[in-house]
């Protein structure tokens, strides 16, 4: 229970706030709520894989691992565009937005300020044009969910969350249970 003097100032405080500008509004709110570096990511399965199936996996400098198609969305972006352009500049696979599937989670928060929105999307891998640049991504290649390659720490990491690889298990951490 809050004190009757401290509810009292809260209620103030949101009185006065909610009388300033919506401009000083935003200004302030972007002052004191902490900053979050989104991230679009998509898991491409090859739609005609038996078994486990198979993932479309990139090799990007420096090439100690293999990573998933991702990148930063840019100001203002719809991450399901910013998953659909990302997915186009480092694979080649063009895909309409809405093609793209929301995972489940849909978003992953990582503890060093930024959030991943994770998207899912199937293609036939046999008819589907893998291009890359050299530059940002030396290689693209499909690979058997059973056998995956060495993997960047960071996609590991979430694919765990979708029960994919090597670190199955470990993650998600469990959230604490208790509410505030």
């Amino acid at each position: 229970m809050i004190p009757r003097s401290r509810a009292t100032g809260r209620a103030i405080g949101y009185q006065v706030f909610y009388r300033l500008p919506l401009p000083v509004r935003r200004r302030l709110v972007r002052m004191a709520v902490p900053k979050y570096i989104v991230g679009a990511v998509t898991l491409v399965r090859d739609s005609e894989a038996e078994g486990a199936g198979r993932l479309l996996l990139l090799r990007q400098p420096p090439g100690r691992g293999w990573t998933l198609p991702a990148g930063l969305l840019q100001r203002g972006e719809n991450p399901a565009v910013g998953a659909a352009r990302e997915l186009y500049e480092e694979s080649g696979i063009r895909l309409s937005p809405a093609r793209l599937v929301p995972a489940v989670p849909n978003a992953i928060v990582h503890a060093k300020g930024w959030v991943d929105v994770v998207f899912t999307a199937e293609v036939p891998a046999a008819t589907t044009e893998l291009k890359v640049d050299g530059a940002e991504v030396f290689e693209a290649a499909w690979h058997p969910l059973d056998d995956l390659p060495r993997l960047s720490w960071a996609t590991a990491r979430l694919l765990a969350y979708y029960d994919i690889g090597p670190l199955v298990g470990q993650f998600p951490p469990p959230l604490p249970d208790t509410a505030e």
